[in-house]
């Protein structure tokens, strides 16, 4: 019912029409508002008149100035970075360890034999000073050259940068053999001639040429990329039987005062490394707190490394890789990783920073990942969100789209097939053309987000021999007692690594992210400055906004006594004369079939000839006027005699 009435009332002040004009409420305003300034150009004289008018007016493009400026600082959602440091006890980090071979040569070697032979048959060609006969390359002619013709190596002379020469390493005889020869009655050496990668597509067609600065680094990835071809094609259960146990690498293990063993750990196997194994990772049971920091309460390891049997060609470094790493987050120890060398003890003290970013709209950083559109290809893990996550899954996805199968580095999502040379032949072109690529890269930049909650672990690194020269003896006896129940020696220094790895101190810092410019900040600038240059507050805003308002609703009262008269005038302009009477209005209305006679032109013979067709109805004849007697008063007795005989 309230909003009837004030509906009510708008109309009939909208029938009414304005009751000031706008001269007017202008005027009221000025005289009436706590605004220094508009007073004063009503009531001064014409001459103080245009002055004040001219001030006002300048200290109000000041403001709108000044305001705007304050606007968009605030819009631009700045942060200021504060530091804080912490003193508590701390739940020990996950702790990632591999090994740098990622599979035992003794498990794979049938399965690299033929990769091995003709990795030794080029280096073989690279260091042979002068070419080689036929007949001198017995060993040559059985290799199997399947996996060289999908990716062969060739040397580049430049001699002549102008028209450099591309030489084959291998050529064949006149039985076909391969045999190890850059060309006939041609050679080549190291400072002439580079090693580069021929990769083709579209059916050998296209082909371009990868150069390397150094015949180390061309085999090294050549080998990896071939490697990567066999591997791709082995189901992933075997692998990991082909790669380091956990019984065999960890020899000893303490955490504190608790002695722990390989059980403790959780294995995963990462491509590049093979099998990893992770401690404290959180997933099954509560996180490990530490009691103090130091070395003595952190975790000791003496590990095997297994170094004799390493893949020649695959690792070329010795050691291992760890990381220090949150719970429940899976390793990207490519990325992050150290390496701790052989033969010696490695001592990692840490301290912790705790990263807490700002979210929408002050960054684009995400709390769990679920708003970015990359699909997370290690959710199977069951691992937090990281960067590194989502931009291995948004490089494996541009390589599903682009190379149409899977890297075999990264997981492989469902209804996929891993690349390999037999069923994708272009793929290693089109895997380095995408890793290459810069648009890729922003791309995936660009669509994946910071963690708005990160922890990083700082570290510090001191290394020292281990066993010394005179415990040698005893510490090798005793480990190998222990793992093979030999009294025989079967470790040796360049296969053990020893690790210590510990808090340095419980002082944490935190860097933690706060708005610059919060709401607090823009209303006291912006009453500041309003204040500092018309004297005004929010009363005053409010004042200007009652005028606003003011001067919309006598603009609407205006435009609908506009169109209100605009629509009397069209009505009047449909009478060329004076406007009809009420009785010519009511005989128009009742003898609508009235037409003026009209002469006929032929006389009464056109009467016989002019007749209404059978498909044209004839005019409707005028109705009289309704008889309007009900309206009309009646004596009672007339009422009552009329009702009587109706009734009859």
């Amino acid at each position: 019912m309230q909003v009837k009435k004030y509906l009510l009332k708008c109309l009939h002040r909208l029938q009414k029409g304005p009751g000031y004009t706008y001269k007017e409420l202008l005027v009221w305003y000025c005289d009436n508002t706590n605004t220094h300034g508009p007073k004063r150009i009503i009531r001064e004289g014409p001459k103080k008149k245009a002055m004040w008018f001219l001030i006002t007016l300048l200290f109000a493009s000041l403001v709108c100035w000044q305001w705007g400026i304050f606007i968009k600082t605030y819009l631009d959602w700045e942060v200021s970075v504060s530091l804080s440091m912490g003193f508590k006890a701390m739940d020990f980090p996950a702790v990632t360890i591999c090994n740098a071979s990622p599979f035992q040569n003794s498990k794979v070697k049938h399965l690299l034999k033929d990769l091995d032979e003709l990795m030794e048959a080029v280096l073989e060609s690279i260091l042979a000073p002068e070419p080689r006969q036929a007949n001198t390359t017995n060993t040559t002619k059985t290799l199997n050259l399947t996996l060289w013709n999908y990716m062969p190596l060739v040397l580049i002379d430049e001699h002549d940068p102008q028209h450099p020469v591309v030489l084959d390493l291998f050529s064949h005889d006149q039985d076909g053999l391969a045999i190890s020869n850059p060309a006939p009655g041609q050679t080549c050496n190291a400072q002439g001639c580079k090693v580069a990668m021929r990769l083709c597509s579209l059916n050998g067609t296209v082909c371009t040429f990868r150069n390397f600065t150094s015949a180390t680094q061309a085999v090294t990835e050549w080998y990896a990329l071939q490697a990567t071809n066999i591997f791709s094609q082995v189901p992933r259960g075997q692998l990991e039987q082909m790669g380091s146990s956990a019984e065999r690498m960890i020899l000893a293990c303490l955490f504190g005062a608790e002695p722990c063993n390989h059980r403790n750990f959780t294995s995963i196997f990462y491509p590049d490394y093979g099998n990893c194994f992770i401690f404290n990772w959180g997933m099954t049971e509560k996180a490990l707190p530490s009691a103090n920091p130091g070395t003595e309460f952190g975790l000791k390891l003496i590990l095997d490394i297994g170094q004799e049997d390493y893949v020649p060609f695959l690792a070329s470094t010795t050691g291992v890789r760890l990381m220090l790493h949150e719970q429940r987050s899976y390793p990207f120890i490519r990325q992050e990783g150290i390496d701790a060398m052989s033969g010696t003890e490695t001592s990692i003290g840490f301290l912790v920073d705790k990263l807490q970013r700002m979210g929408e709209p002050y960054s684009t950083c995400t709390r769990n990942g679920s708003d970015v559109p990359i699909p997370n290809l290690y959710s199977s893990y069951n691992t937090t969100y990281s960067i590194q996550a989502c931009l291995h899954s948004c490089f494996q996805t541009h390589m599903i789209y682009n190379c149409r199968c899977a890297h075999y580095l990264y997981p492989l999502p469902a209804g996929q097939q891993y690349c390999n040379s037999q069923d994708f032949p272009d793929w290693v072109s089109c895997y380095l053309g995408l890793r290459m690529s810069e648009a890729q890269r922003e791309t995936c930049i660009r669509m994946c987000k910071q963690s708005c909650n990160d922890t990083q672990y700082k570290m510090t690194i001191s290394m020292a021999d281990w066993p010394s020269e005179a415990s040698e003896d005893w510490i090798f006896h005793v480990l190998s007692q222990e793992r093979d129940q030999s009294t025989n020696i079967t470790l040796s220094r360049k296969g053990v690594v020893k690790l210590n790895i510990y808090f340095q101190e419980f002082n944490y810092r935190t860097i933690e992210e706060s708005a610059a410019n919060n709401i607090v900040w823009l209303l006291s600038n912006l009453g500041g400055q309003f204040g500092f240059w018309m004297g005004g507050s929010v009363l005053c805003l409010i004042e200007f906004a009652e005028i606003i308002i003011d001067f919309v609703w006598i603009t609407i009262i205006k435009l609908v006594a506009f169109v209100k008269g605009l629509r009397q005038r069209r009505a009047q302009a449909r009478y060329a004369g004076p406007p009809p009477t009420v009785a010519e209005l009511v005989e128009a209305h009742s003898n609508l079939g009235f037409q003026p006679d009209v002469p006929s032109p032929s006389g009464p013979s056109s009467l016989q000839t002019e007749t209404y067709s059978h498909e044209q109805a004839p005019p409707i004849p005028g109705t009289p006027p309704p008889n309007y007697d009900s309206l009309r008063l009646q004596p009672l007795d007339i009422m009552e005699s009329d009702s009587e005989g109706d009734a009859v």
